[in-house]
């Protein structure tokens, strides 16, 4: 029994590994590109659709709609870095029930990857709301003080993003295994049920927390036209 994908070696040389981690996630990522391909290849605007695009738009529409419901503006704008974290996330969750997969979010590598993905989106968005210098002074407001708190906030809201979505899926992972070793029969099977519906919420939770940050990064630029309208 291992803790994390990361001790699984498919392959070494030297200081240089293909553990379990790597294989699954770009496996993932192929899986993910492939299957957008073949969806989007032959997309059709009339009454008659295939299942697959049916599925994905809505999948595409509940994700606008969380977007949009955090109250952030252009939805759209936002869609492919949200929804590709929880297309991601939540996809890495479902192929557990395939035999010999390792989730690669039981690896805080990966975990830790995600959370630096969204700790740079999040000052670019603010960024493109509010430019440059109105994006850098919110760590100034209210006062100059709070500077170093804010910048504090940012980095550990990034490891909490990759703590709590590391230990959530690789501690689902370890009780299944646990008692797929003590009770082999169909108890282990609710778990590994519940665990996919467990790492389905956890890409939920993982994506709307990068939206919130996102809304937070850009609220000034959204409210100043509010603001003008008032006086």
């Amino acid at each position: 029994m291992h803790l994390s994908p990361d001790e699984v070696i498919f392959w070494q040389y030297g200081v240089f590994k293909l553990n379990a981690t790597i294989v699954f996630t770009w496996s993932l990522m192929l899986v993910l590109v492939t299957g957008a391909m073949l969806i989007t290849r032959r997309l059709s605007i009339g009454l008659e659709r295939a299942r697959w695009q049916n599925l994905l738009e809505i999948v595409v529409m509940g994700i606008l709609r969380q977007i949009e419901e955090v109250g952030l503006r252009n939805p759209r704008r936002y869609l492919p870095f949200l929804g590709t974290l929880f297309l991601f996330v939540g996809f890495a969750a479902l192929c557990t029930v395939i035999p010999g997969y390792e989730p690669p979010t039981g690896s805080l590598s990966t975990t830790a990857a995600l959370a630096l993905c969204v700790l740079v989106a999040v000052p670019l968005f603010g960024m493109a709301e509010q430019g440059v210098g109105g994006y850098l002074k919110s760590y100034v407001k209210p006062t100059a003080l709070m500077l170093p708190f804010n910048i504090i906030s940012e980095l550990s809201r990034t490891l909490a993003l990759a703590v709590r979505l590391f230990g959530n899926m690789m501690s689902g992972a370890m009780i299944v295994a646990i008692l797929l070793t003590i009770t082999p029969f169909l108890f282990p099977i609710v778990m590994t049920a519940l665990g996919l519906l467990t790492g389905m919420v956890q890409a939920y939770i993982f994506s709307i927390l990068a939206a919130v940050y996102i809304a937070a990064a850009t609220r000034v630029r959204m409210s100043e036209p509010v603001l003008n309208a008032n006086r």
